[in-house]
């Protein structure tokens, strides 16, 4: 490891150095970032993107007295790195490690945990305000990448922050638009000048030396303001903010360690809330991660000197790219059928779709309460929407789904990827609720395909059905099952029975149906005849033929990649306490009621006894053998 980053060990070890030796450390750590990355995989170019911005921040205020929120998460990693676990670093998403996010049970450096976009300035006013109402002067620093600018939260907390006018920063890290560089170095230039206390205490005197003079004192003040905001308006995106209520300076060029720290030295003479647009460059430092900043957003490991990443291995479709392909399958033949994402094209397999159809292709931004109404409006006018989204980001839009989807009846398909456990993002990733949060809701069918071919088949049932409809799928690979290219509806409620016995009955959901099958043949070998159901629906259920299970075997066994708590279980429970089903034995296998931690998809479910081995010693414990 290089001399200097070694000596870091807390923010408080950056006062000492000078700009030459600060300069010599945005590049340690670039270079540390790509060889721990290269190897554990991780958020890469958005990183890489906010080295001197990170040190500039740490440089100039004084964690954790001063307190950092990094929205998402994914810029965070210099910041981990300089408090204190640098040499944990490389266990960062790995199974009982670093969490690849800030999180407050890690260190007092994070004073708030992230995961997902537009939280910091929310997070922030309010610690903000906390420190006003206790007489504090600490500063409150609220980082926030562009792209979570396009959640409403992020709007929601400014206008508010401008209304309380309490000292908040917030940094702005603006890593896609592109400025003229005359204009940001001149803007620059205006923004150092109008941060310094020379310039602000001679604003001040001037004001109040304008206001005393009779009679048209005050007219001259007006125009003097109105003439700086027009300057400021003209040559920087400042109106919108200012509007907020906040004081505007930038851009401010973002790898420009000497001008960063001018600035941040300055807001010490600012009151009430701040906002600084810096400009950075993801992927900076990295030319293969600079020429494909998506390619390498949240990369697995790499080849460091081509920036080869391990690609297709050449086995089975994801079920995102299956989903993907399907969509455009129908597409083709319906010229109704529209589909939304919420800033992840990419990531839940919809790029053919919008290079297919680009006038039926809307990415609404990190904004999935909008983009689950915004397909309600399309409904109502006789499309067929379907909007691809993470099943942990689908939370954010529950009164949605609620309010202006299934009250309403109207046919939107929300297409929930990575249902289920995710791996190495987390807890704030894993999608393990999205059948509690959805199961209740009138109107709505909750459908889980087994593999990647019944998948096709659901989406196509989900598209014609007419009604409201959650189609969810796990993250990863398939199980690389032939794809039959008829595609048909699936008669709703309707299960299907993969293998029958007497001894007891296992009943499964989506990717866990697969598992309990295997977990059938190794019981089998012991002389315990197991009956398999694939349930399809969690709304409806098919009632008879869980029911028929239950009389036959008398022993049941629900299992789920879901919390337990009001989960598919609960749902089978309820079923047969409507029946007044007596005599019988249940048994639920799900996620507890915690939040699971980072790892692999296989470590977790084998932890949670979701995989083959685990379900046939639960149907042993059971059975009593």
């Amino acid at each position: 490891m290089s001399s200097i980053l070694a000596t870091i060990e807390s923010p408080a070890d950056l006062k000492g150095l000078s700009s030459e030796e600060l300069e010599t450390l945005a590049g340690e750590l670039r270079t540390f970032l790509l060889e721990t990355i290269s190897k554990t995989g991780g958020h890469l170019a958005s990183n890489l993107g906010a080295v001197e911005l990170t040190l500039a921040l740490h440089y100039c205020f004084n964690s954790p007295r001063d307190r950092f929120i990094w929205d998402v998460g994914h810029q965070a990693y210099t910041h981990k790195i300089i408090t204190g676990r640098r040499d944990r670093f490389p266990t960062q998403r790995q199974y009982g490690g670093l969490s690849g996010f800030p999180r407050r049970s890690e260190s007092p450096h994070d004073p708030f945990g992230a995961g997902h976009a537009s939280t910091s300035i929310s997070a922030g006013l309010g610690m903000a305000m906390a420190s006003a109402i206790k007489g504090e002067s600490s500063r409150v620093i609220a980082v926030i990448g562009d792209g979570s600018l396009t959640g409403g939260m992020a709007f929601e907390a400014l206008n508010q922050a401008g209304h309380l006018k309490q000292n908040l920063i917030v940094v702005l890290n603006d890593n896609e638009m592109s400025i003229a560089e005359n204009v940001g170095a001149f803007a620059t230039f205006i923004s150092r000048k109008m941060t310094s206390s020379y310039y602000r205490g001679l604003r001040k005197e001037m004001a109040s030396l304008l206001s005393s003079i009779p009679a048209f004192g005050r007219n001259i003040l007006q125009f003097a303001r109105r003439a700086e905001h027009s300057l400021k308006g003209f040559l920087t995106p400042a109106a919108l903010f200012e509007a907020l209520g906040f004081e505007y300076f930038g851009p401010i060029p973002g790898h420009d360690l000497t001008k960063l720290i001018d600035i941040f030295a300055n807001l010490h003479n600012v009151e009430g809330p701040v906002l600084v647009h810096v400009m950075t460059k993801k992927g900076c430092g990295y030319p293969p991660a600079e020429k494909e900043p998506g390619k390498f957003h949240g990369v697995g490991p790499f080849d460091l000197k081509t920036g080869a990443t391990a690609g297709d291995k050449g086995g089975a479709k994801s079920y995102t790219a299956v989903f993907g392909e399907t969509l455009v399958n129908l597409a083709e033949e319906d010229d109704k059928i529209v589909a939304i994402t919420a800033a992840m094209p990419e990531g839940t397999g919809l790029t053919g779709f919008a290079r297919r159809f680009p006038q039926r292709f809307f990415d609404v931004g990190i904004a999935e309460q909008h983009a689950l109404t915004f397909a309600a409006g399309l409904a109502t006018e006789g499309f067929r929407p379907v909007t691809a989204i993470y099943s942990s980001f689908v939370q954010r839009a529950y009164d949605q789904l609620f309010h202006d989807i299934c009250l309403q009846k109207l046919p939107v398909t929300i297409a929930m990827d990575r249902g289920g456990l995710v791996g190495d993002d987390g807890p704030t990733h894993h999608g393990v609720f999205d059948l509690s949060y959805t199961r209740h809701l009138p109107e709505l069918t909750v459908m889980a395909p087994k593999d990647e071919n019944e998948l096709r088949h659901m989406l196509k049932t989900a598209l014609y059905l007419g009604r409201p409809v959650t189609l969810r799928y796990p993250r990863g690979a398939g199980y690389g099952v032939p794809l039959e290219q008829e595609l048909r509806e699936i008669p709703i409620g309707r299960g299907e029975e993969l293998a029958g016995g007497s001894d007891v009955a296992l009943i499964a959901i989506g990717s866990t149906v697969h598992p309990a099958l295997a977990a059938a043949m190794e019981l089998e070998k012991e002389g315990i005849r197991a009956t398999v159901i694939n349930a399809r629906f969690v709304k409806p259920l098919d009632r008879e033929l869980i029911l028929a299970a239950a009389q036959r075997c008398g022993v049941l066994v629900t299992v789920e990649e879901n919390a337990l708590q009001g989960g598919f279980g609960s749902a089978v429970l309820e079923l047969l306490a409507d029946e007044r089903v007596t005599g019988l034995k249940v048994k639920r296998i799900g996620v507890p009621d915690r939040f699971i931690e980072h790892g692999s998809q296989a470590q977790l479910r084998k932890d949670l006894g979701l995989d083959a081995a685990g379900i046939a010693a639960t149907v042993r414990q059971v059975l009593g053998r």
